[in-house]
């Protein structure tokens, strides 16, 4: 009797808050795992180092492979050897202040990797079901609710990468009728959210603050108005637009609306502060082109998918600072500061 192969999946941006996420669901689903992580000095993975196992222990589902983005012959080859079912494009340089400042290498990674990982995927001939990581910065401007219908005016030039991103999966589904997906994912965060975005900016200070290890944060533009979910049920959407019937795009929000100080109130609320005691203004983390609004309408992904969120920003806030209150107790010594000092402080990301 012939032993049925397990499902095998691609992630590109495994060491990422998606990618991390994502790897922990398939392999919940008995998939085997392989994940694209760039080389570096330093270790990159600490986010699945839970996850990992020696590759040489029987019953191993988790493979790292080396490569990037930007080196299409690479793709191709790993693409071969690996043989992925489903491939997860979560790489980016994803950092919207940040592109301000990189608009090449944000182009680079975010719009032209894309078409690579796409083309690599055609060339080899490869049978797979492809998802986009897509973003609601595509929007930019135009006013919420959006939806899939809606126009997009990206106001970054990572939005407009991601634009390109949108366009070229689409063009690869109706051009060469391959099962590709864009998930245009509205903000969604988590405890393991990068330190520099501001929504775990803001609950990393709160429990240096509650600890007495920060006086000050310092932030930019707090009107700006967002839809915040919870990343472990958005990689549950993902999986879930690979195992329909029919490629096609969809939103994933909350479609709740709440703005930057009201993160900041639930976040410092929670641990018995008042933000307005703490928070300063400072300049350098305004974006030249700002993005008022984004409000999510994910009707088309309840239809078809079954997804609902059940996260809300609120809970959120909290869940989110109570990890950061836990991680510094049990680091038992204060953090680096990265968010309050110094013209190269880390633009914070919204």
């Amino acid at each position: 009797m012939t032993e049925t192969r397990a499902k095998r999946a691609l992630i590109t941006g495994i060491t990422g808050q998606d990618g991390s996420y994502l790897a922990e669901l398939l392999l919940s689903k008995g998939y085997e795992v392989h994940g694209l992580i760039r080389r570096a000095s330093t270790f990159n993975t600490a986010r699945i180092d839970h996850l990992y196992t020696d590759p040489h222990v029987a019953g191993t589902r988790l493979f790292l492979h080396y490569g990037d983005l930007s080196d299409g012959s690479r793709l191709a080859t790993l693409l071969d050897s690996v043989k992925p079912d489903e491939v997860y494009n979560l790489a980016a340089q994803s950092h919207v202040r940040v592109s301000f400042d990189e608009p090449e290498y944000t182009g680079n990674s975010t719009g032209l990797g894309s078409i690579r990982l796409l083309e690599a995927i055609r060339m080899v001939g490869l049978d797979c079901r492809y998802y986009q990581a897509s973003s609601s910065e595509m929007f930019g401007a135009t006013p919420p609710p959006q939806n899939e219908e809606t126009p997009f005016y990206p106001r970054s030039p990572y939005g407009a990468a991601k634009v390109y991103s949108y366009w070229v999966t689409r063009n690869y589904r109706e051009g060469y009728g391959m099962f590709a997906v864009n998930g245009i994912l509205f903000n969604h965060e988590s405890p393991r959210r990068g330190e520099t975005f501001v929504t775990r900016k803001i609950t990393r200070a709160v429990a240096r603050i509650k600890a007495g290890q920060q006086s000050e944060l310092f932030m930019g533009n707090l009107d700006a108005v967002r839809d915040w979910g919870y990343a472990p049920e958005y990689v549950e959407a993902m999986w879930r637009m690979l195992q329909h019937d029919e490629p096609t795009d969809y939103v994933v929000a909350t479609g709740t609306d709440y703005t930057v100080r009201d993160f900041l109130q639930f976040s410092f609320e929670h641990a018995g502060l008042d933000w307005e005691k703490y928070v300063r203004f400072d300049e350098r983390y305004l974006r030249p082109t700002e993005v008022d609004a984004l409000v999510g309408d994910a009707g088309k992904a309840e239809r078809l998918l079954g997804w609902v969120p059940t996260v809300k920003t609120p809970e959120l806030a909290r869940l989110m600072v109570d990890a950061d209150i836990e991680a510094l107790d049990a680091a038992g010594r204060p953090w680096i500061d990265t968010v309050t000092v110094g013209p190269w402080a880390p633009a914070p990301q919204i």
